[in-house]
């Protein structure tokens, strides 16, 4: 038998991953995969930019590039984040190969086995998997409507006071509860972890799909509202906001602790595709993005209230579902007599799927709940793969 390292016995199965299949099966009404929709990726938009390019770009975008990334996409990419509030002051930027990079990076970095990581319940599947890969273990505190419960986090931050090292939140459009922080919740956050020398993740992939303008306030990194010297780290990505498949994030933190992941992610990759980082400056700096943003929010939130809508028609009365104002996703919660699993496997069988929750739960034990995607799935499939969801939960209720 190999020898396995701590690290690798330490990795948990994506439950997301191995059900992507799904979502490439036509025969399959899929609510799984958090991506967007293929119909409304920029196809157009990546041609054209890449016609644009000079042949000293082109050239530029097939070589390699500086660890911590393209320097004019480092730069357009800090005007953006300075336009959300974001600090630069003692800070550092750096591209990752996807925002679950920038995570596995800070992880890497930062953690040592036996170290407690402290997040939501229910969590983001790829950070969790990150955490235990590196021999942490998980401590968590429930969610809200307006975020996590602020009484149960600092319980979680006492009882955990020696060994906590990092604090993982995802305050806009959580994945996969689908909620918002409010404005009072991010400040409570904020004074609960002030003083404690815990490194905040903040994990921001979905802050900009808001469906209404109203909302927008609420969607205010942390990281610009925490006061100068906390070692607050935000993570972003190009994923939802322009295409999953360019493999783009970035990590923005205090310098000490980017600098560190910068040597972390030379052993690894060296340093993320050129290529793609070109086409993501163009992408910035020819002012694509507001335009890009403004017909996918318009998209998720006619999916969005498709889904809601038929929500309300369908699911028996026993069960609750949460109701996002933007991002990609709303969580179901059965009865705790019920398992997830077994829900699917009856959807499945009219050929309807969706991710059980059991991967999302930190100490992987809750089975009553699920996430739905919608962003995804074609508006004229979403009420009837909800009637086979809902069909499935009565036959095991």
């Amino acid at each position: 038998m190999p020898r396995f390292s701590q690290s690798a016995r330490g990795m948990r199965s994506s439950e997301i991953r191995r059900l992507m299949a799904f979502a490439a099966d036509p025969s399959i009404i899929s609510f799984s995969g958090g991506m967007p929709a293929a119909s409304l990726l920029p196809t157009q938009v990546i041609d054209e930019l890449y016609g644009s390019l000079s042949l000293e770009a082109k050239q530029a975008a097939l070589q390699y590039g500086p660890t911590s990334g393209y320097p004019p996409l480092l730069a357009s990419l800090t005007e953006y984040l300075r336009s959300k509030g974001l600090p630069f002051e003692g800070q550092s930027l750096i591209i990752t190969t996807g925002a679950q990079q920038a995570i596995n990076l800070l992880s890497k970095t930062l953690l040592d086995p036996g170290d407690v990581v402290v997040s939501e319940n229910p969590s983001f599947i790829g950070a969790l998997a990150a955490f235990l890969s590196y021999g942490a273990s998980m401590a968590a505190a429930p969610l809200d409507d307006n975020g996590i419960v602020i009484d149960e986090l600092k319980k979680v931050l006492d009882a955990n006071r020696s060994r906590a090292k990092m604090v993982y939140l995802n305050p806009s459009f959580q994945n996969p509860a689908g909620i918002i922080y409010s404005e009072v919740r991010r400040r409570e956050v904020l004074e609960a972890l002030a003083g404690r020398d815990i490194c905040l993740l903040e994990d921001d992939p979905y802050g900009e799909l808001y469906f209404d303008e109203r909302d927008r306030p609420l969607t205010v990194p942390l990281k610009a509202m925490a006061a100068a010297g906390e070692p607050v780290c935000y993570a972003g990505s190009f994923s939802k906001i322009f295409g999953p498949g360019l493999r783009l994030g970035w990590l923005l933190g205090p310098a000490e602790i980017v600098e560190k992941c910068e040597l972390a992610k030379q052993s690894m990759d060296a340093c993320s595709s050129t290529f793609t980082q070109v086409l993501a400056h163009e992408y910035l700096r020819t002012g694509r993005l507001p335009l890009y943003l403004a017909t996918v929010r318009a998209a998720y939130a006619r999916r969005a209230t498709i889904m809601l809508d038929a929500l309300a028609a369908e699911m028996p009365s026993p069960v609750t579902w949460t109701r996002p104002k933007g991002g990609f996703y709303v969580w179901v919660t059965m009865p705790e007599s019920l398992d997830a699993s077994a829900v699917f496997a009856e959807a499945l069988k009219s050929r309807a799927a969706f991710v059980t929750g059991s991967g999302f739960d930190p100490y992987g034990v809750k089975k009553n709940c699920f996430r739905l995607a919608f962003a995804h799935t074609p508006e004229e499939k979403i009420a009837e793969g909800i009637r086979i969801v809902a069909a499935a939960v009565r036959s095991i209720l």
